[in-house]
């Protein structure tokens, strides 16, 4: 059984709006009308009804990404133009019910998504890593998230459930983490678009399934965390099919770290250190043939550092900020056997464009040495810069260069080039 074209979230939409709908507005002057520019949405939140439902807890969240991307030189091929446009929507449902159902500490979020295309690896670059991270392939609309959370402990204490994404991470003390999250390389949408610069490829996380994850704080600024799922798992299913058939197995996170601000006369600057180390149960066949392996297991770590911060107001953050990731996996049954990715972002780097970002970044995967590889490794940077053309627009140009796509030494270094733009409806 499947979740058709998002149906249930029609369904709970519906009943948030007629709750808002049906509750005495209060008297005010009518605001000002806000030009199309100065907008945080398109829409201008929904034609105000967006402000109405988030005094009852409830926001709804409508945006798009498209990318436009072609291989100028090296990779499989050139001048094919199959996956070089891709693009994705998504739908978001925030409910805070203690403020909607009085329920203290409770929230619901829900998740729909649709794309178009499988991206460029296939038709032109071969890499491992993926140049297009958010391309999810030909798929009309799939509820991927339905979970539920609780706060206790006035919030240091976090328990989530239902269908996850373990790479969602939780807040603490502002920062995100649990698991492998970090805060200037972690979303295709308005940073780095490939995959390597995401989320660490040397960790098996499954496909978004039902499982239970959660978060304390210790001490304030040091978490630790823990998350189980589904190994079986597939996003465009309810979940329930694979989590309580057949193998059940899961893969399992356990993550601890430091959430911190390094004082500075511009504000504080916020770092997040991260490490954690993974377990999946499930056989995996031997590159050697001798057999198969249950009970893996591999370390990672994830960490991020604002460096330098500009004098302004504190909304703004304007400055530089770097991040690194590592991590390891057994080579007899990985092929990636450790990894590691590095990078810079400054905000703000050109006076008078304050919103815009730009980023560099690189990441290198060392492959097993039993998996048939020609080539040890596989290298990819990338640079972007992010216009902030309207709150609701954005849109930025990149570049990447992959040396050895695929772990083939026969293909050719690949350089490609693209433009994403970023709507908020």
């Amino acid at each position: 059984m499947r979740y058709r074209r998002g149906a249930w979230v029609a369904v709970v939409l519906v009943v948030c709006v007629g709750k808002v709908l049906g509750a005495e507005p209060p008297v005010e002057a009518p605001a000002a009308p806000v030009s199309l520019a100065d907008r945080e949405t398109l829409s201008g939140d929904w034609w105000g009804l967006g402000e109405r439902l988030s005094e009852t807890g409830v926001r709804i969240g409508l945006g798009a990404t498209q990318a436009y991307q072609f291989n100028v030189n090296g990779g499989t091929a050139t001048h094919r133009h199959a996956g070089r446009y891709a693009g994705s929507y998504d739908l978001e449902l925030d409910v805070d019910l203690e403020r909607l159902a009085g329920l203290k500490g409770g929230a619901v979020y829900a998740l729909a998504e649709g794309s178009w295309s499988d991206g460029l690896d296939a038709s032109s670059v071969g890499s491992l890593f993926g140049v297009n991270g958010d391309a999810g392939g030909d798929r009309s609309i799939d509820v991927t998230e339905l979970w539920y959370e609780q706060a206790l402990a006035d919030g240091r204490v976090r328990v989530r459930l239902g269908k996850i994404d373990l790479t969602g991470g939780f807040e603490c003390r502002g920062c995100s983490v649990a698991f492998d999250t970090n805060a200037y390389a972690n979303d295709e949408t308005l940073q780095f678009i490939n995959g390597a610069l995401v989320n660490n490829p040397s960790i098996p996380f499954p496909d978004n399934g039902i499982g239970v994850a959660a978060m304390v704080e210790v001490l304030p600024g040091w978490y630790v965390a823990g998350g189980v799922a589904d190994a079986q798992a597939d996003a465009r299913e309810t979940g329930f099919s694979t989590a309580f058939h057949g193998e059940d197995r899961t893969v399992s996170l356990y993550e601890t770290g430091l959430a911190l601000e390094i004082p500075s006369e511009a504000g504080p600057m916020p770092g997040g250190y991260r490490a954690g180390i993974w377990y999946d149960p499930q056989p995996k066949d031997r590159f050697d043939g001798t057999g198969t392996r249950r009970d893996d297991v591999g370390l990672y770590l994830s960490l991020d550092q604002m460096l330098f911060r500009e004098a302004g107001e504190a909304e703004t953050a304007q400055g530089l900020g770097g991040f690194a990731r590592f991590g390891f996996a057994d080579e007899h049954v990985n092929a990636i056997r450790n990894f590691w990715s590095l990078g810079l972002q400054y905000q703000g780097l050109i006076p008078g464009r304050d919103a815009d970002v730009v980023g560099l970044g690189m990441a290198q995967a060392n492959l097993s040495r039993e998996a048939g590889f020609t080539s040890r490794r596989e290298t990819v940077m990338e640079g972007y810069y992010q216009i902030q053309v309207t709150p609701w627009l954005a849109i930025a140009p990149h570049v990447q260069y992959v040396a050895t796509p695929g772990g083939d030494e026969t293909a050719k270094d690949a350089t490609v080039v693209g433009v994403r733009v970023q709507a908020a409806f």
